[in-house]
């Protein structure tokens, strides 16, 4: 009897804590799958990637190169029709200049074609100037077009008013205009139009960038009491006096603007060629294109151009594209041959094990 007391007494192990579900999953149970490699598996995978990537960068760069560009520079060196411009542009107050180039298409552009600018030597992906910018301002919140972000300096204020749009983005907005004439050949020409609508990313246009709810109709009021960016000639709410719906925050020029990019050199799409007599795409033949000379890009060294360009299935002119693939592709044949003489080679070595 005692020593069933005694062995009663003794202490009992604790319960066991922490103790994971016993379940397939938390034990490690679940099927798996681990390949074995082999050559009968390996290089036929390496041969297939090989002539797949082959293809599609053999199909990239013929698509490539059936796209159709042309480059104008018209920053205003070597004595060019725009040089004058250029010139007072480096003035401390420039004034407004008007240039023309005159250029010949020796073959007919077909449709779509688009109409970019090009800047070199221009850092927007510089981090003070990216963040130089107030999103809740560009999204339309009124309260924000009176507290810009400390971001925005120095364009945040002038005199105690503030800036709309404010930040260094927004301050350096691209703003030559162009106008493009064909030419025939008794002397008279035609414009062409250009097309700036859906120019813009379309998440930038109706869900990033929205403008602050009109004052009785009036989106002039809705901006009473700021001021235009400091290198602006107009307020934000006149950027388009011929189209309400394409002024002040949601003005698709200003939106491709403020979408920056990542390289020193870089084009923006500035419009489409796609409407009235042109609509097939630019005939063959001579043109004209009136350019009003905004941009000041010879005090950091840049260069500015004008591009015309058709497109394709893959988008606009991208040889890198086709040719990185054509370069992997070679690569991963060149390799499943090396590995294919290796395992012939060894092969035997493999058998006597």
């Amino acid at each position: 009897m005692a020593a069933a007391a005694a062995s009663s007494s003794s202490p009992q192990p604790p319960p066991a804590q922490h103790r994971p579900d016993y379940t397939a999953f938390t034990q490690q149970r679940l099927p798996a799958w681990q390949p074995l490699l082999s050559a009968g598996t390996v290089l036929p995978l390496f041969f297939c990637l090989g002539v797949a990537f082959v293809a599609l960068g053999l199909g990239l760069h013929f698509s490539s190169a059936t796209i159709r560009e042309l480059e104008l520079d018209y920053t205003g060196l070597d004595g060019s029709s725009c040089a004058h411009c250029a010139n007072l542009s480096l003035r401390a107050n420039p004034t407004p200049c008007a240039c023309q180039l005159r250029f010949s298409l020796a073959q007919a552009f077909p449709a779509p074609v688009c109409l970019y600018y090009q800047l070199s030597n221009y850092y927007q992906n510089n981090r003070r100037y990216s963040v130089s910018r107030d999103d809740q301002e560009l999204s339309g919140l009124s309260w924000a077009l009176r507290e810009p972000v400390e971001e925005c300096k120095p364009y945040q204020y002038t005199k105690g008013t503030p800036i709309a749009p404010c930040g260094s983005v927004a301050n350096s907005l691209f703003n030559d205009t162009f106008e493009l004439y064909y030419l025939f050949s008794n002397g008279s020409r035609a414009q062409v139009p250009l097309d700036k609508r859906g120019i813009s990313w379309w998440t930038d246009t109706n869900i990033k960038f929205r403008n602050p709810e009109p004052v009785n109709g009036s989106l002039a009021l809705a901006f009473k009491g700021t001021a235009q960016p400091p290198n602006w000639h107009v307020p934000v709410y006149d950027l388009d006096k011929s189209n309400p719906n394409n002024t002040g925050f949601v003005n698709e020029d200003f939106i491709v603007w403020m979408r920056t990019a990542a390289l020193p050199t870089f084009r923006k799409l500035y419009s489409r060629i796609r409407l009235g007599n042109f609509s097939m795409g630019l005939p063959q033949g001579n043109y004209s294109l009136n350019i009003t000379y905004n941009y000041p890009v010879l005090s950091f060294h840049g260069s500015k151009k004008v591009i015309f360009s058709t497109l394709s299935w893959m988008g606009g002119k991208n040889p890198f594209l086709g040719i990185t693939f054509l370069v992997f592709g070679s690569l991963c044949i060149i390799t499943g041959f090396v590995m294919l003489a290796a395992h012939i080679k060894y092969q035997h070595l493999n058998e006597a094990d």
